[in-house]
């Protein structure tokens, strides 16, 4: 197989992951081959310690496997040194946790636009691309807000906005619902279907909540570091962010 166009936006194989030596290693990967296309939707579940997080922070390249291939547009990252690694995570992916991760007394928008700053963009270019991102998740008028005047549904939006600012490619969500009540968390879900399906931006979720699991297109199990399963999922119907806001 040759060219970049033969590959899918992702491509793993054969990846494992051992963490530890001797006695004390434990393999949190076991060989798992895994292909995800442009604008997905997958969510990736699977009991404590099946390796579902171990995964994503590969697919992130926040950590590399002990060994195996990982694909990312036909390169192989797994030739790419630290530097490398990091400007492709700035280039094409965005991370959402659990925690919101927030500057507590820094604006909506001067959050938004962190990453936007460490990537050296002008002052116009950065107060532009955070309005228009928090205008995508649903929070224009709150521009000026602090995370302590945010509920915590809007924090997460402030998160997400964050993470979509750079136009990635790839957002990666780690239990993006994990710290809100369920009303909160069907509007986080609403938005993270919203910016797949109308902005084409490809989502890996992981989460251990079957009603979060239903939004996406595709669900993928681990259990104990092995891929178990990978079914299609037909996603819930939804209304645009822009048409509830």
């Amino acid at each position: 197989m040759s060219g970049a166009e033969q590959f899918p936006l992702i491509r793993l194989r054969n990846i494992t992951k051992t963490y530890g030596q001797g006695a004390l290693a434990f393999q949190a990967l076991k060989g798992v081959d895994l292909d995800i296309e442009q604008g997905d939707f997958v969510a990736i579940m699977g009991p404590s310690g099946s390796g579902k997080s171990t995964v994503m922070n590969t697919l992130g390249c926040l950590d590399r496997p002990t060994s195996g291939q990982y694909w990312f547009r036909g390169v192989p990252v797994q030739g790419l040194d630290r530097d490398e690694r990091a400007r492709l995570r700035r280039r094409y992916f965005g991370f959402v946790f659990q925690g919101f991760h927030l500057l507590p007394r820094t604006s909506a928008q001067e959050n938004v636009e962190l990453p936007l700053l460490y990537r050296g963009e002008s002052t116009a270019q950065r107060h532009a691309a955070a309005r228009k991102a928090l205008e995508a998740v649903g929070l224009k008028g709150w521009e000026h807000h602090t995370p302590a005047e945010l509920s915590g549904g809007q924090q997460q939006r402030v998160a997400i906005a964050r993470a979509i600012v750079s136009n990635p490619l790839v957002l990666l969500a780690d239990e993006p619902t994990g710290n809100l009540d369920s009303q909160r968390s069907a509007e986080i879900m609403e938005l993270l279907w919203d910016l797949n399906e109308r902005h084409g931006i490809t989502v890996l979720m992981v989460t251990h909540e079957p009603e979060m699991a239903a939004y996406a297109r595709r669900i993928v199990r681990f259990v104990d570091g092995q891929l178990d399963s990978d079914q299609p999922n037909q996603p819930l119907p939804l209304r645009p962010v822009a048409e509830e806001v």
